[in-house]
């Protein structure tokens, strides 16, 4: 791992946080090749990956495996029982096991669901766009871009509006073990995992129409989903379902303010929000990397050969402005035509929320813009923060005037 041709990536991508920083970091090193050696917040070697098709090649590679809870890089800081209660899930799962969970899963999280979501999803989105009404400036990422996903996963869970307030501390401290203290980090992840078993036994006495109820009662064959599989995928769902959406939002909006000509040309064909918002997912994508993965067996990736066991992870974002894929990638272009960008995944981890995700983004983005057409920065999009993360690509604040 030594080579001189290999960047050294150490933790700079991810505790990168002014403007663009973390781009040009990603920009950096995928001049140099497709793949690096790293070390992880955690301090364990692994591999990342910045070329798209090497990216694109591997998520639908089966010698890639996940391994379980056991595989996660912080399971082995945790007591058994929580990495149990937060890891059994879709996204740590391989082969047949994933197979059984995501069968299990969509059979209660379908488009039907998402699809009677839209009218209250357009209700929050009107009632927080409402309460920035005769302000000048807000912070875009407090005042939308993070309270209406949290809603809107918590409606679709069925969390009692009265325990979501604590949840963005939970989330923010949960998607990035090793960026901070491990003992804030699980904390976090116990909360959840408490949490989640008492909404359990709550619907169980007394189910309703929402996705946790319908997750509790899913059966294929006769089998239905374990108690840590259960409380897994609650969080799942509250990690990926909002800290997402919340970057596609505020990511989108910046992209939008820092790209004038993008922005009058969606205001003057509004038509075009369908593929500005694909633009958006690729330009600025709010999953910075993919969890890890691990080799089965020696793989060989952009003229490296990987050892069985190797860690290895995709950098999203880096893959998705690949200028061998996507030339003039740094610049946002809503009319693009170019191949299909990553930020959802690939193969069999795709994300299953994507939907819903590009429903949120498509109320948001147009409501905001009908009814803020001078929607303008506050402060210089160079100059605005993101949140330090391995997984995550999001802003800590979006300063707007409103007009």
């Amino acid at each position: 791992m030594s080579d001189s041709k290999y960047a050294t990536a150490a933790l700079i991508p991810f505790t990168a946080t002014v403007g663009d920083e973390r781009h040009k970091i990603y920009a950096e090193l995928a001049a140099k090749g497709p793949i690096h050696p790293i070390t992880m917040p955690t301090g364990q070697s692994a591999w990342l990956v910045t070329g798209y098709a090497e990216a694109k090649a591997l998520l639908s590679d089966p010698r890639l495996v996940k391994k379980g809870w056991q595989g996660t890089s912080s399971a082995a800081g945790l007591p058994e029982e929580v990495a149990r209660g937060i890891y059994t899930n879709m996204l740590t799962s391989d082969a047949a096991d994933h197979t059984r969970l995501r069968k299990l899963v969509t059979s209660a999280f379908t488009r039907r669901r998402i699809d009677k979501l839209i009218p209250r999803i357009q209700q929050m989105t009107d009632e927080l766009i409402a309460a920035m009404e005769g302000q000048h400036t807000v912070d875009l990422i407090s005042a939308l871009a993070y309270p209406l996903p949290l809603g809107v996963i918590c409606e679709l869970i069925g969390i009692p509006e009265e325990d979501r307030s604590a949840f963005r501390v939970w989330t923010a401290k949960a998607i990035s073990p090793g960026l901070g203290s491990f003992e804030e980090f699980q904390e976090a992840v116990t909360s959840l995992l408490l949490y989640s078993r008492e909404l359990i036994e709550r619907r169980r006495r007394d189910p309703q129409d929402d996705l946790l109820s319908a997750l509790i009662t899913a059966r294929d064959d006769e089998e239905g989903l374990t108690e840590d599989e259960l409380t897994s995928m609650i969080y799942l769902l509250l990690i990926a379902g909002h800290e997402t959406t919340v970057g596609l939002i505020g990511n989108g909006v910046r992209g939008l303010l820092t790209h004038p000509d993008q922005f009058a040309l969606l205001r003057e064909h509004p038509e075009l929000l369908e593929s500005a918002i694909e633009e958006f997912l690729r330009h600025d994508t709010a999953v910075q990397a993919t969890p890890p993965y691990r080799t089965a067996e020696p793989i060989d990736i952009g003229g490296v050969r990987l050892p069985t066991d190797s860690m290895l992870i995709i950098a999203v974002m880096a893959a998705n402005r690949d200028p061998r894929q996507f030339p003039q990638g740094t610049t946002l272009d809503i009319t693009r035509d170019a191949p299909a960008h990553i930020a959802f995944g690939h193969g069999i981890h795709y994300c299953l929320g994507a939907p819903l995700a590009r429903t949120e983004a498509r109320i948001v983005f147009r409501t905001l813009l009908d009814r803020f057409p001078d929607l303008r920065l506050a402060e210089p999009g160079e100059s605005l923060t993101r949140m330090p993360s391995v997984i995550a690509n999001g802003l800590t604040t979006l300063p707007v005037h409103l007009r």
